[in-house]
Parts: structure tokens; sequence; C-alpha cells
């Protein structure tokens, strides 16, 4: 089968790719057993592919890829609308190899680390597997051979552009083995990533109370309705995984209102729903913002009116005790559903029911 060129470029087949290289390297095919697969959500997650548009069109993606047999996909019983996870099968493995040839040196043509002279942060490479092209190498051993002293931390972005003549590289090679323990790190490149300023809207009145809610929807209905109810001096769009990268933006909002604000968290109830306000609220702290709090008030009727409509979600790494914890009282109810293999979307409380809520707590 001839594979289209273009399929490199798809950002959901990039990372699988990247991850699948990590953990297969240069083993041939018939030295693995399984196929090599991923947790959807994980993955997409992984690749960055937060907002709803980005989602819409991985799926697109890899449904087209799964139909030339270079992926194959796994769905939700039931829910064929539903992914669950993506595998590489393994007759499939050497045309993966040939979308991306420059991962792929051999004979004659393998790179010799040990010719070069490398500096301290890269000196690795003489005796660590690595599967990044020696011209990648190259360039990050030229960057830190510059030894500026007043170099700045950037965007990743920049930095990339900087190091490579492309903005993108650097986010592809985040995946690779390279920036494995002891080995590179942004802090070393002097870089960071840049998550996207929170979309939200103001309240009518200084409530003392900031929401961030996970998802596109449910942030419009509650955005709607907070101007009839005035519970929230604002209401933040979340953006999923998005939360914790963009949490410095925080200040911003915070620094529109005069008194004190708490910031409370809507989301769904599944394990990486309640990753994603913990993992903020650490970095918040950090940053000497407000701890992120549960609002449990949203919470208490998503149990409530998604009793009996959870659905199964397989593959998913369990919820922390300290992860139920943060839901107080309601840490139980939630662990049962968790526990049993299922989740419920926030979008079940929805603008209907709002609608007929004054929603005080």
């Amino acid at each position: 089968m001839n594979d289209d060129p273009k399929w490199r470029e798809l950002p959901v087949l990039r990372e699988l790719h990247n991850q699948w290289l990590g953990n297969r390297g240069e083993t041939p095919p018939d030295g693995f057993q399984i196929p090599f697969s991923r947790d959807w959500e994980k993955l997409l997650a992984d690749a960055k592919l937060l907002l709803a548009e980005q989602r819409n069109e991985a799926m697109r993606d890899v449904r087209m890829l799964a139909t030339t047999g270079l992926l194959q996909i796994k769905t939700v019983r039931h829910r064929p609308e539903y992914i669950q996870r993506v595998s590489i099968p393994l007759e499939a493995e050497p045309r993966l190899r040939n979308l991306f040839p420059e991962f792929n040196l051999s004979g004659n043509d393998r790179f010799d680390p040990t010719t070069i002279l490398w500096e301290a942060e890269m000196k690795f490479v003489v005796e660590a597997r690595v599967m990044v092209i020696p011209e990648d190498l190259l360039r990050l051993n030229s960057f830190f051979k510059d030894r500026h002293s007043q170099r700045q931390i950037v965007p990743i972005k920049e930095r990339s552009l900087q190091i490579f003549g492309d903005e993108k590289r650097l986010d592809l090679l985040l995946g690779s083995a390279i920036f494995r323990p002891d080995r590179l790190s942004l802090d070393l490149l002097k870089c960071e990533i840049i998550g996207e300023p929170f979309g939200w809207k103001r309240g009518a009145t200084n409530t003392g109370k900031i929401l961030v809610v996970e998802n596109a929807a449910t942030w419009h209905s509650y955005s709607r309705w907070n101007a009839q109810t005035k519970q929230f001096s604002a209401v933040v769009y979340g953006c999923g995984n998005r939360f914790g990268e963009s949490i410095r933006y925080l200040a911003e909002i915070l620094a529109e209102f005069q008194s004190p604000q708490r910031v409370f968290y809507f989301g769904d109830l599944d394990p990486q729903g309640l990753r994603i306000p913990i993992e903020a609220s650490k970095k918040s702290g950090r940053l000497g913002l407000p701890l992120v709090e549960p609002h449990l008030w949203s919470y208490a009727n998503l149990l409530k009116i998604g009793q009996n409509k959870e659905v199964a979600v397989e593959f998913a790494e369990p919820a922390s005790e300290i992860e139920y914890a943060w839901l107080s009282d309601l840490a139980e109810p939630v662990r049962k559903i968790l526990e049993s293999g299922k989740r419920l979307a926030q979008e079940h409380v929805g603008w209907e029911f709002l609608h007929a809520h004054t929603g005080d707590d």
C-alpha cells in the first residue's frame, strides 16, 4: 500500500509515532507479540489536542487511518462513536517507519556520536540509545555551545525556532528519549510551554467567587445562567487539560477584581476530570494564587441527574485517594462510579436544568 506522506503531518499520528518509537525503537515487528497501543484520551492529552474542534479532527484522522490498516481503534461497548484505545498492528509497523524515515537510520548511514565533541548537557548521547536524527542533536549541541550568560526563559516555540528553524520541532521532540530524566529538560533549554489564555465572562456583580468549567458547552450554559443568577464574579473556560498549563493567566482575571476571590471548579466525573483541578491547584499554590476548590453544588447535581446514566470507560488510570478526598463529602458516591469503570459527563448539568434552578449554594 502506498501511504500518503501527508499523513505524517497529522498531530495525533505524530504523537502516536513518537510514543511508539520510544517503546519499540529499532526492534523489528516480530520482536513483539502485542501491538503497541495507547488510551485515546491520554493520547489526545499528550498531543495537546484538547479543544472540541481538535478532538473531532483527531477522531476523523484516526478513523481514516484505521480504514487503511495503519491503525486499529477500539470503541466503547455499544457506543461505537466513542474511541477507547488506538493501536498499531504489528504488520503495520514497517509502514509507520517508512512514513517517518528521518528516524530510521541504518547501515553506513548510522551516525557515530563518539566522533563529536559534545557539550556537557549533550554527553548522554554517546551512550544513550536515542532515535533522533543527527541534525537535531548537532543543532542542540550548538545551542549549548553558545554559553549566553544572559539567556532568558522564553516560550518553547521561540526557542524551537531559534535552534531548529522550525517553531514546532521542539514540541515534537518532547516525546523522544532525549527528554527522559537526567537528559534534557525545558529548564536546560531555558524555555517553557505557554498555555492559551483563558476565555471568560465577567459576572454582573463581584461575588468573591470564580467558577472554572472544564468543557465548552457547559461553560456556555453556566455563563448564560450566571447572567441571571449573579453567583460568580466570572465564569472561566478551563479547556480540559489546558487549565493547568494556563493557570498563570488566572492572575490576570483575579486582578480585575478588588476583593479576594475563591476559585471553584466543575468538570467531568472521571479520573482525568479530577486530576485536572488538583494539578492546577498545586501550580496555583506555587504561584501564590488561590487554591482550586470543587463546586460541590454542581457535582452533587451531576450525581443526582446522572444516576443510572453513567457510561463505561476502560483503560483509565484509577483515581487516587487524594483525588477522591478533594470532593469532600461527595468522595464516596464518586468512588463507587469510578471504581466500577464508569464516568459521568458534566454536560448532564445543562442549560435546561440550570434555567430551572436558582443554584444557591
